[in-house]
């Protein structure tokens, strides 16, 4: 903390004490000094020796009366540091790889193979096909039987209708949409048509610049924030011909499914909540209100709500989809990827917005290469055998989806992740999230946001200025061992299915592996449960046709939430 902080010196010091009585121990020493400075004490030896006695550390007279200069020298930096304002959009000057050296990569683009889609009648209502997966509308489109502009506005009616329950929209964008759908209309009768996508209603976790549209990152302190350029997932989806029509709740800054608008909700039991922090975009996808819709994760923020809602959610590679335009919480970790209503239609989603785009400088050109023919025999495939076998409360679903995958002809192989202290490699997230928001903790806004609890940002961010940066440091480095580990894990199988509780998620999410998470049956309370699916880095492909197979087979993602529909089921 600095000189500058809004909170007042007795703040301070109780702050210095609280992290003295739970006893955090030798890491806390800059945050400690800096603490007793902020609270107006001059770094002097003796000051010096107070932090270090509650940090756990032990300097002698003459290295703590050497150690003054510098660390009054280090203190003039840091003030100079938090005189220059950095947007959120300022990227460090490093960043994350999930490829280690003499790693290759695929850049060769084949034409996708795409799965037989029957396709539907129209109906009399439209609203019938609310629920049907991009694979079906895009076929209704493209053939002319249903109209762009009709999907537009039944899905904007329905945003309309059934927000009030589910609090999922912050701003509709139906002037833009009804515009681009009859834009859609128009090119594809004169022959011009531009794919799958083309014409096809979708909505924006709101973290995602749209100009002419507030971007509120969820909270009260941006609520009315505005950007004049579109990011560059928007961009291509408009390039490819899909019509936004909403942008969606979120999280505060990407945490939880609390924004300042109230709590988004689950559509199959509407008194809970959709989990977050992609929860508009989940709870909006589940409850046919768009057809599709993007979402981010930086640790669970696409699995989680996607396992909540019963949608079919896509992590991809880390690196995959440009985040330019997306608000940042933790650089090393964020990625964007789409929620939708089957696997197939995830990947005519990735096939659209994933590729270098010359400014995120994590992202890279890699082939995706879609072939919903794969047969699953024909893949290697691994299970966590440790995480199925143990007592947890979707064991009996989880135990019948290794049945289905063995009818498929499916070979399981035991398999198990390496063994690091995941939850300590997470400090790097703190300690990026915190960074980013420092000004907003700094100039005293955090308090406006909604949540204040202990387990909110606005502590979290607090308390991750007593992270050191030797620390961060050595954290990324215990990181790269457990992505070295994994490359042995995944040399042995081409995918790994997993409990979507567990391990899993934290490692993946720090080494940068791709996941797709299916919905795999109905609790007794009728509330979904999913089945996770790893991959090997850009190795989205073969890891989405095993799970576009399980789809076929099991048909889960076929359900919906009765009270919006009238009818349960397909």
């Amino acid at each position: 903390m600095d000189h500058e902080t809004a909170a007042s010196p007795s703040t301070r010091r109780a702050f210095v004490s609280y992290f003295a009585s739970i006893g955090l121990g030798a890491t806390l020493l800059p945050g400690l000094l800096w603490a007793r400075v902020a609270a107006g004490e001059e770094i002097t030896p003796e000051v010096i020796a107070k932090a270090a006695e509650l940090a756990g550390l032990e300097f002698t007279d003459d290295e703590r009366a050497m150690m003054v200069s510098g660390l009054k020298e280090q203190e003039r930096r840091i003030e100079t540091l938090h005189t220059t304002s950095l947007a959120n959009d300022v990227v460090p000057a490093l960043h994350f790889d999930p490829l280690l050296p003499g790693m290759m990569v695929d850049t060769r683009e084949r034409p996708m193979v795409r799965a037989p889609v029957t396709v539907p009648k129209v109906p009399a209502s439209l609203e019938e096909l609310a629920f049907h997966p991009v694979t079906e509308l895009s076929e209704l489109v493209r053939r002319r039987k249903v109209s762009s502009v009709q999907l537009t506005r039944m899905y904007l009616d329905r945003l309309e209708r059934f927000d009030p329950t589910l609090h999922c929209v912050v701003t509709l964008t139906a002037d833009r949409a009804l515009a681009r759908a009859r834009a859609a209309d128009e090119e594809i009768a004169r022959g011009k048509y531009r794919g799958p996508l083309h014409g096809i209603p979708w909505g924006a976790k709101d973290l995602l610049a749209v100009a002419g549209y507030p971007t509120t990152w969820g909270t009260a302190p941006y609520k009315t924030q505005m950007f004049d350029e579109d990011a560059t997932v928007v961009r291509r989806l408009d390039m490819a011909g899909a019509v936004l029509v909403a942008k969606l709740t979120l999280g505060e800054l990407a945490m939880g499914d609390v924004w300042f608008g109230g709590k988004t909700r689950n559509p199959w039991k509407p008194e809970q909540g959709s989990s977050g922090s992609s929860a508009g975009p989940a709870s909006a996808t589940a409850a046919g209100l768009v057809g599709f819709s993007i979402g981010s994760e930086t640790l669970g923020s696409i699995s989680s709500p996607s396992t909540r809602c019963g949608a079919t959610g896509l992590r991809p590679t880390f690196g995959r989809v440009p985040r330019t335009g997306a608000m940042a919480l933790a650089w090393s970790m964020d990625k964007l990827g789409p929620i939708c209503r089957s696997v197939e239609d995830c990947a005519l989603v990735l096939h659209a917005i994933h590729g270098s785009d010359g400014r995120d400088p994590t992202a890279r050109d890699v082939a995706f290469n879609w072939d919903a023919g794969v047969k699953p025999s024909e893949l290697r495939v691994g299970y966590l055998a440790t995480e199925f076998e143990r007592d947890h409360p979707t064991k009996a679903f989880d135990d019948a989806a290794l049945g289905v995958l063995r009818s498929l002809g499916v070979r399981l192989t035991p398999v198990t992740l390496p063994d690091f202290p995941y939850s300590s490699i997470a400090l790097m997230l703190n300690a990026e999230a915190a960074a980013a928001f420092d000004e907003l903790t700094r100039s005293g806004r955090v308090r406006e946001m909604a949540q204040q609890d202990a387990r909110a940002w606005p502590n979290s961010f607090r308390v991750a200025r007593f992270i050191p940066a030797v620390d961060y440091i050595n954290a990324s480095r215990v990181r790269t061992l457990a992505m070295r580990a994994m490359v042995d894990v995944m040399a042995k199988v081409d995918v790994i299915v997993a409990p979507t509780a567990g391990t899993q998620l934290v490692t993946t999410n720090l080494t940068g592996h791709p996941a797709v998470i299916v919905p795999n049956g109905f609790r007794d309370d009728g509330t979904p449960v999913s089945l996770t699916f790893l991959g090997k880095l850009y190795g989205e492909a073969p890891m989405l046709a095993l799970a576009h197979a399980y789809q076929q087979a099991t048909n889960f993602h076929r359900a919906h939430p009765a009270w919006l529909t009238g009818a349960h089921g397909a």
